[in-house]
């Protein structure tokens, strides 16, 4: 009996030995607020791949996923500490850094600009001047509504003629169906979302990039403080970030699958076209040579000229202070340049 005894304790205490470091590791884990630049759209998708295949929980992190208003909203949910890291277009981070901010970009979503205005085919905007004398729909913290100075003064368009209207991110694709606005501010990886609601043929898209306007879109921004406090795990959620992308562009089924697992009420569909229409957006050479999310200075300091230039800044920015590569970890894009 007494040998029998020994190996169950053995047995036991091995048992309780194997658990310490999944329980330890558990708890070393440190939370980290991503704040998202909006309500589920397929540009999300990725770090919700990150988030449910362990990739943040593997370097100690506990990641929660946070909508937002549009890119004012998360910046200064970065910019109070409010959020540790978020989603922004580089225009109105640049426009916030003029007045005081503390945020930086740290990594690219998108390579290319997916700025655009939709209006409907019966009565469509087909080139900036259009725009004067309309009304046009979009959250006041907008990134395209931020950056319009900007837009306007590089195509000869006097702002004052254009009205905005204040609206909630859910309401711009029903404000141009219903014909309440002549135009909605948008990316074009939403041209699904107006298709379902109009039908195909009827959105038309008046393309930002088609106008001179073809500087840095979204990026993962961070603020002063995680900076300087948690650099570790700022690379750390970089990485696993950007591996997300990777999982989403290698098997874009995959991803929809787990997207829908964990935001039931995404209409699959509609999110796999608005994804994919994504990766055009990423699938170019400097992502091919840097990895994905690499930030270019050369072109970052070309889109900080643009808003230094048109957008009436109460002080110059330069490029330079707006973004840090330091917390960068190359993962490699699985898509052929496009």
């Amino acid at each position: 009996m007494t040998p029998r005894i020994a190996v169950s304790a053995a047995a036991v205490c091995a048992a309780m030995l194997a658990l310490l470091p999944a329980t330890a590791s558990a708890q070393a884990r440190e939370k980290f607020t991503f704040a998202l630049n909006w309500f589920a759209v397929g540009d999300h998708a990725a770090y919700w791949v990150a988030l449910d295949k362990g990739y943040y929980a593997q370097r100690g992190l506990d990641v929660t996923l946070e909508n937002s208003k549009g890119s004012g909203d998360s910046i200064a949910k970065v910019d109070t500490n409010r959020a540790d890291a978020g989603l922004a277009d580089a225009v109105p981070v640049i426009s916030a850094a003029s007045r005081g901010a503390r945020v930086k970009m740290v990594g690219m979503v998108f390579d290319k600009t997916p700025m655009t205005f939709f209006s409907h085919a019966d009565a469509p905007l087909l080139k900036p001047k259009d725009l004067e004398g309309k009304t046009v729909a979009a959250p006041a913290g907008d990134s395209q509504r931020l950056a319009f100075p900007a837009f306007a003064r590089l195509n000869q368009i006097d702002p004052n003629k254009v009205s905005w209207v204040n609206i909630e991110p859910t309401a711009k694709v029903a404000s141009i169906a219903e014909k309440r606005v002549d135009g909605v501010a948008d990316y074009t990886t939403g041209q699904p979302f107006y298709d379902k609601a109009m039908g195909p043929g009827k959105a038309v898209r008046l393309q930002w990039a088609d106008y001179g306007f073809d500087l840095y879109a979204m990026s993962i921004i961070a603020g002063e403080k995680t900076m300087a406090d948690k650099p570790r795990q700022l690379k750390a959620f970089l990485e696993a970030s950007y591996m997300g992308w990777r999982d989403v562009m290698a098997n874009p089924k995959e991803a929809l699958a787990i997207f829908k697992k964990r935001v039931p009420e995404i209409d699959v569909a509609i999110i796999e076209s608005n994804m994919m229409m994504g990766f055009d957006l990423m699938r170019t050479k400097n992502y091919a040579d840097n990895g994905i999310g690499w930030i270019d200075e050369k072109k970052m300091c070309a889109s900080t000229e643009i808003v230094n230039t048109y957008m009436g800044l109460p002080k110059k920015v330069d490029c330079k202070t707006v973004f840090s590569t330091e917390y960068f970890t190359k993962v490699a894009m699985p898509l052929p340049v496009k």
